[in-house]
């Protein structure tokens, strides 16, 4: 394991993102971790991470010269995203990653999709507008009510819900069929189950606290 912390970790990528995006993650995670290019990113905002991780071919020579050589580390194989490299290399609470949307879609979709091949690593993903995190199999979140909550299945699987406009049971979601955009918290407490891995949940940015608060 390249970093091991008992604090939130915020990790940076070189999506697009509002500098505001990287300040809110850092009040809540301070540690910093930069996945390749995101180190750039970093050190342009006047920030130097803990730790650079991926298969740095996005990393410029002038940030590795700006770097403490011990906090690079190189993973080469090809088979996997910076993100996931990254990701896997945490352990630590919760992980807020910033810089994985907008720009690149392909880039965008394979980090959701590391959401769920990395189920084991709560994660949320920041983004303008909203935040976008696997479900566990349990979960409960404190929302206002009337707050968007939006479920885009990954896997075929079932749930159940209170506090949902539209209950989700007996639904069975897949990728290719069901899917549950757009619902609504009635009830200030929302709680979902799920049978299996592969569920994403999209909240409002506003609801990332109470997000970080039922993953940890």
């Amino acid at each position: 394991m390249i970093v091991r912390v008992d604090t939130l970790v915020t990790l940076l990528g070189g999506g697009e993102h509002d500098p505001a995006d990287l300040a809110d993650a850092l009040q809540r995670a301070p540690v910093l971790v930069a996945a390749d290019g995101g180190a750039d990113v970093a050190l342009a905002l006047g920030h130097r991470p803990t730790a650079v991780i991926g298969d740095l071919d996005s990393l410029s020579p002038e940030a590795r010269d700006a770097l403490n050589p011990s906090t690079i580390h190189q993973i080469d194989e090809q088979s996997s995203t910076d993100f996931d490299k990254a990701l896997r290399s945490i352990a630590a609470p919760a992980v807020l990653a910033v810089g994985f949307t907008g720009r690149r879609v392909d880039h965008e979709l394979a980090a959701y999709h590391t959401l769920i091949t990395r189920s084991d690593k709560p994660c949320i993903v920041i983004g303008s507008e909203d935040i976008v995190f696997h479900a566990p199999p349990k979960i409960s979140l404190d929302l206002d009510v009337g707050m968007r909550v939006s479920l885009f299945p990954l896997a075929k699987l079932r749930g159940t819900s209170v506090g949902l406009r539209w209950p989700i049971a007996p639904i069975d979601f897949h990728p290719l069929a069901q899917i549950g955009t757009s619902n609504e918290a009635v009830t200030k407490r929302v709680e979902m189950t799920f049978d299996g891995p592969g569920m994403l949940v999209i909240l409002p940015r506003t609801a990332l606290d109470a997000a970080i608060s039922a993953l940890i």
